[in-house]
């Protein structure tokens, strides 16, 4: 993969997600050049403009301008947020078939220019179009990753960290799993500063598995009620977005539950799922293989089956 100085992220779809991933990599500093491309030539380049405008507040001079297709060419990160939103009472699942013309059509105009970078892909269902990517690319699966549960693990953290009282930053815990309604959360490896949640509730009364029962149903449906109440999701993604491009570009080697390709990893294979993966300056280095319980074992097959079943069709 090319290395080069200045790290150029190309953005693909202004729209909710994409342009506040951009307001996020522009007031963290977090690359050189920042290019904009969308099929609504006019609000991309207004984006630009507003954007440019702070420049003099950010704490990085980003470089930010509309582009084609053809700056895809020296590009280190192409961040695909385009295509169909989900509409209230839609499920992540239901944009499948929208989606995946729209993702071909995307791939191939960035394949052309000469890409050689890697594609982070944002737009649901994520897991099945971070595979299609992987797919229409051509690119090792390394360099193909997808938002996954890392803004489900985030929610997570954060309702965790109201519920035991804590810093969002010293909550440990994951979510895995489908970006959507088979997700699961890795209760027997969560922990509050290294003590065992299960410790917890075993030695204090005010913590109860029924209130962390509750918790969990709060995240899942998360998106539910902010799509319910303002129309979109779109702060919290585009701070994970930021996150993982923030984990490539210094070669962090972070632990992220983006969506990763599995190879026989958690006992699943030919798949693009939410896992704790080892993210740096060349994709994902390594799949975080959590010992599981039984349970976690059991649910996390079904969520894999669930993407299976949705990529047999598509994919073979």
């Amino acid at each position: 993969m090319r290395n080069q100085k200045v790290n150029r992220t190309v953005l693909i779809g202004a729209g909710f997600v994409g342009s506040s991933y951009a307001f996020t990599l522009i007031n963290q500093g977090i690359t050189d050049e920042l290019v904009i491309i969308d099929l609504n030539k006019d609000k991309a380049i207004g984006d630009v403009m507003d954007l440019n405008h702070g420049k003099a507040f950010a704490p990085h001079p980003v470089k930010t301008f509309f582009g084609t297709y053809e700056d895809c060419k020296d590009a280190d990160v192409v961040c695909v947020c385009a295509g169909a939103n989900q509409k209230p009472g839609e499920t992540r699942l239901d944009l499948v078939e929208k989606n995946l013309k729209i993702f071909k059509g995307i791939i191939g105009e960035v394949m052309a220019s000469g890409f050689d970078g890697i594609f982070l892909v944002a737009t649901n269902p994520v897991d099945i179009l971070t595979y299609a990517t992987w797919k229409f690319s051509g690119l090792p699966k390394e360099r193909v990753i997808g938002s996954g549960t890392t803004l489900d693990t985030a929610r997570f953290r954060y309702l965790l960290s109201e519920y035991f009282d804590s810093a969002a930053h010293n909550v440990h815990g994951y979510i895995i799993g489908e970006h959507g309604d088979t997700e699961l959360p890795v209760w027997s490896h969560a922990n509050i500063g290294q003590v065992p949640i299960s410790k917890l509730l075993k030695t204090n009364p005010n913590y109860k598995v029924e209130d962390l029962d509750k918790l969990f149903d709060d995240v899942k449906n998360a998106a539910y009620h902010i799509i319910e109440k303002k129309g979109a999701t779109y702060y919290g993604v585009a701070m994970s977005l930021a996150r993982i491009t923030k984990a490539i570009y210094r070669n962090e080697k972070a632990i992220l539950t983006v969506s990763a390709y599995l190879d026989g990893e958690f006992g699943e294979e030919d798949i693009y799922i939410g896992v704790p993966a080892f993210v740096g300056r060349n994709g994902v280095s390594k799949v975080v293989e959590l010992e599981l319980n039984d349970k976690e074992k059991e649910q996390f097959k079904h969520s894999a089956t669930v993407l299976k079943d949705i990529l047999k069709p598509h994919f073979g």
